[in-house]
């Protein structure tokens, strides 16, 4: 059954449209507002304001001015912050799913597996919130005993891209509670209001006025450049492409900022000669077109092996070209709107520049006629190894398959990128499962799986594809700092 415009404008009137600062909604000080399209028909959701540089500091100050007394809570009583909230997103599941479906375009299952996924790192850093450990030692030469804590950095900036609207913003706030850390959250202008309504729920859920602050805004730069020139920010953390990434990485070296940057991806999807091909394609369909191919994570190369690539192509196709393009609160639709008309012309000019180059649309190919912003499942075959669309990423339901004749061929193509974020590997030798996984430079590898991601696994890419980690124990180590306290041994004197 679809959704009802009144079912629509009720939870839309749920929304908060101000800015979360020390725990009240205000106006931005200068009255400027943003609003929010639906990217199915381009028509307004609602109007938001929209944070000045002045709003900024304000969120900084509220943050600064609790981050002491924050940082000596209870771990339980975060923990338990945590917990409440991971009940009330999950209580909440059908108005964060429709709310996502509606500022960002996915359909509607795929929003309800983003509830599910993104409420989990709220339950994930709860329970690491009380099992963070630190250590009590003796130094080899007995002399002294080596005490070390886990400290919260301090204020954080939290900047998350406008794909996952609930996940990245869970991904980043659970840790940073979790540790004691403070927030200023800067959502994507294109898809603030899942986070808007995140905000009111961790309110809810019993996070003290300060602790977390909003600021949606339609200048990033203004937001974030007074912040990480402010002495009393301590971390920024940002998923969104790499050129951002890099200057905001030259903008934190001024201070010394604790940086986490998950940047841009260009994952390759291996297929060997061994594979089971219907698992393959089943995994390739996951792999490119979870979030209509918006996905740092999402397959852009498919690299398969010569002897297998017409039978993998045909079938890839096949699946693809079954997708039902539509607005994502539709029962039917399996594949939604891409985020933003401009979005759609770049991944168009990629798709006709490979094949200008000599390159064939097995299907799809072009953009959908009509309102909104939707492409056609588009797989193309005889991909050249140095076009374009191979280099760069598509961010859409593109998918160019290329093809190897060994082993050694296909790690050199998987490796010809400056990204390393997400790679696949289908194969059904498991020894070549770890002779390619440690060949290969990609933070994630999926072997015979298309999705990957778990709270309870690192998160991380390397090269231009950022440093440090989300989920995980690890995800916790990214909102601390370490500090070792050296006390002279008691017994020293009589050993």
């Amino acid at each position: 059954m679809s959704i009802t415009a009144q079912r629509e404008a009720e939870l839309l009137a749920k929304v908060p449209t101000g800015l979360l600062i020390n725990g009240e909604w205000r106006d931005a000080s200068d009255g400027g507002t943003f609003d929010v399209l639906d990217p199915a028909t381009g028509e307004k959701l609602l109007t938001l304001s929209s944070a000045t540089s002045e709003d900024a500091m304000a969120a900084l100050d509220a943050a600064d001015a609790v981050q002491a007394e924050w940082a000596l809570t209870a771990p339980r009583e975060r923990a338990e912050i945590l917990r409440r909230a991971f009940d009330l997103v999950t209580e909440r599941k059908d108005d964060f799913a429709l709310l996502m479906s509606l500022e960002m375009g996915k359909p509607l299952a795929e929003a309800y597996g983003e509830v599910t996924y993104g409420a989990e790192f709220l339950r994930w850093f709860s329970e690491e919130t009380v099992r963070h450990y630190g250590r009590y030692i003796t130094t080899p030469e007995g002399k002294n005993k080596v005490l070390v804590q886990h400290k919260p950095v301090g204020p954080c900036l939290l900047i998350t891209p406008w794909n996952f609207p609930l996940a990245m913003a869970t991904r980043k706030v659970g840790p940073a509670v979790a540790a004691g850390c403070t927030m200023v959250l800067k959502p994507a202008k294109l898809t603030p209001l899942t986070s808007q309504l995140f905000a009111a729920t961790m309110m809810e859920a019993g996070l003290p006025a300060g602790v977390l602050n909003v600021v949606s805004g339609a200048s990033a730069s203004k937001i974030s450049g007074p912040l990480m020139a402010d002495d009393r920010l301590r971390k920024v953390s940002f998923t969104g492409s790499t050129p951002v990434g890099k200057q905001l990485m030259k903008d934190a070296a001024d201070k010394v900022l604790r940086t986490s940057m998950e940047l841009g991806g260009n994952a390759p999807f291996i297929v060997f000669e061994d594979a089971d091909l219907d698992a393959a394609v089943e995994g390739a369909m996951a792999a490119k077109m979870r979030n209509m191919g918006e996905a740092c994570t999402a397959a852009n190369r498919f690299l398969v092996h010569e002897d297998v690539a017409e039978e993998f192509t045909a079938k890839f196709a096949a699946a693809m070209k079954a997708l039902k393009p539509g607005r994502g609160t539709e029962a039917d639709t399996t594949v939604g709107p891409l985020v933003e008309e401009k979005a759609r012309d770049e991944v168009h000019s990629l798709v006709e520049a490979a094949v200008a180059a000599g390159a064939t649309a097995v299907t799809g190919g072009a953009p959908v006629e009509g309102p909104g912003y939707f492409y056609q499942p588009t797989v193309l075959a005889n991909v050249a190894n140095d076009a374009k669309i191979l280099s760069q990423e598509i961010f859409g339901p593109v998918a160019p398959v290329t093809t190897f004749k060994d082993e050694a061929q296909a790690i050199k193509l998987a490796n010809s990128t400056e990204y390393g974020l997400a790679s696949y590997i289908y194969s059904q030798d498991l020894n070549r499962m770890f002779r390619v996984s440690e060949q290969i430079e990609f933070g994630l590898v999926g072997f015979n799986a298309g999705v990957i991601s778990n709270a309870a696994a690192p998160f991380g890419g390397v090269k231009q594809s950022g440093l440090g980690r989300e989920g995980g124990a690890e995800g916790l180590e990214e909102y601390t700092t370490v500090q070792y306290i050296g006390i002279a041994d008691p017994y020293a004197a009589k050993k």
